[in-house]
């Protein structure tokens, strides 16, 4: 098969088979870009309602830009990888004040802009640009390695730029859009990790893996690391008046920006109650008293799992001081509702909801 008939295939294919998708033929750089930031880490199913919700609550760049960043945040609860919107936020108002709210064409430009690496500026602008710029995701290698046979490790970056460059031959100059949606929704839809559905490929004539029966095998991905386990102590301290107190993550580490109930990592030789009693004296400067498990729950996180035991306390001395976080604020049950948290801790904002209010 000629690499214009690959081409052609995938764009004949596409043609019939594409799924509707909000993003989809909007032809709005803004819709587009905000699909690709979303779907970085995220399956289409998932995307798809915080999608639309995201754009109804803001529909323009500019009102992106002019949002204050709880409120993306909180529109972002539950999709993870908070930084995805942290960064969002934050290029935004590069659009808004030095491109005039347009989003740049140029793959040189966009890939300045926070939070858009090589993947997003190609799928950028070969979509919503349409530039010949060759897009390369976890579909698009398993499509490609099994297709050229290529059986070295698909995490080592040798390969992911040998499949870079084989698709930078193949890609239609006429119909780079078409073409880089195309290979990336057949990768999702025909060419799945296990038991792919080569009988209705477009491209299964020159398929290698599928001609020597290594579609099992191919693509080889080395075996990932295990991934470490950490139990995490957090305090929920009630005032007299009902309200609860939260703390604010700072912007410089991981789920930056988020609120959450004061606690930290258990160290060796304590208790998961003594975690919580220290590290509500290092994090608040208070002696607190954990009297009894709240809620206890499991998390993974992409390199790493959490049990979460959450404690209520008891304020035994001390004022609290936001001494490890941006800010700490005393807010009632109901109050919770409106910040934004990391999944475990809304877990526990969640049930916290449910029996006060019940």
């Amino acid at each position: 098969m000629t690499n214009s008939d690959f081409s052609q295939n995938i764009l004949n294919w596409y043609g019939e088979h594409k799924r509707e998708m909000p993003w989809r033929d909007s032809g709005d750089p803004y819709k587009i870009w905000i699909s690709e930031i979303m779907l970085q880490q995220t399956r289409v199913d998932q995307a798809w309602p915080y999608f639309e919700r995201f754009i109804s609550l803001f529909p323009t760049v500019f009102d992106l830009a002019k949002a204050d960043q709880q409120q993306v945040l909180k529109a972002w609860e539950g999709l993870g990888y908070y930084s995805r919107a942290r960064n969002l936020h934050a290029a935004s108002k590069m659009i808004a004040e030095e491109f005039d709210g347009k989003l740049p064409e140029d793959y040189e430009e966009i890939i300045k802009l926070k939070g858009i690496g090589p993947y997003t500026a190609a799928a950028i602008t070969s979509i919503a640009f349409g530039k010949p710029n060759a897009v390369v995701d976890g579909n698009v290698i398993r499509v490609i390695t099994r297709y050229f046979g290529i059986e070295e490790d698909v995490r080592s970056s040798r390969t992911v730029k040998q499949v870079q460059e084989h698709v930078n031959k193949l890609i239609s100059r006429q119909h780079p859009a078409e073409f880089n949606q195309g290979l990336m929704e057949i990768g999702s839809l025909i060419c799945k990790p296990a038991k792919p559905d080569c009988l209705n490929c477009p491209i299964q004539s020159g398929c290698i893996a599928t001609k020597t029966a290594k579609t099992d095998s191919i693509p080889y991905k080395s075996p990932a690391k295990k991934k470490p386990h950490k139990h995490i102590g957090v305090g929920i301290i009630e005032r007299e008046d009902g309200k609860v107190l939260i703390a604010l993550r700072p912007e410089n580490v991981m789920l930056g920006g988020l609120w959450e109930f004061p606690g930290g990592k258990q160290e060796e030789d304590e208790t998961i109650q003594q975690t919580v009693e220290r590290e509500l004296k290092e994090e608040l400067g208070v002696e607190v008293h954990a009297y009894k498990e709240f809620m206890k729950l499991k998390h993974v996180y992409s390199h790493f799992s959490i049990t979460l035991h959450a404690y209520n306390c008891t304020l035994i001395s001390g004022e609290p001081k936001p001494k490890s976080s941006q800010e700490i604020r005393w807010v009632s049950i109901e109050e919770l509702e409106e910040y934004p948290f990391p999944k475990a801790n809304k877990q526990l904002t969640e049930k916290l909801i449910s029996e006060f209010s019940s």
